[in-house]
C-alpha cells in the first residue's frame, strides 16, 4: 500500500533531520497524483535552507525509494 510506504520512507529520512533539531510528520498522500505532504517541524520550520532540505533530500529519497511518489510539497 502507497501511504505504508511512503510513512517507511519518511521514517528512514527522520533521523537526518532530527540530527540537525527538525524533523518531518507524515500528513497525506494523494494516491492518484502521487503528491506526498509533509510538515517539516523543529528546526526545519522557518529555515531558509528548508525548502532545499525538503526538495533535495526529501523528495529526492521518496522518488527513488517510492516510485510512485512524483513530488512532495508542504502541507
Amino acid at each position: 500500500m502507497l501511504i505504508e510506504k511512503v510513512k517507511r520512507a519518511i521514517q528512514d529520512v527522520r533521523p537526518s533531520l532530527q540530527a540537525d533539531g527538525g524533523d518531518i510528520e507524515f500528513v497525506s498522500v494523494d494516491e492518484t497524483s502521487g503528491i506526498v505532504k509533509v510538515r517539516l517541524t523543529g528546526a526545519c520550520n522557518g529555515c531558509p535552507m528548508a525548502t532545499m532540505t525538503l526538495k533535495q533530500g526529501v523528495e529526492s529519497y521518496l522518488k527513488k525509494t517510492v516510485p510512485e511518489v512524483k513530488e512532495v510539497v508542504q502541507a
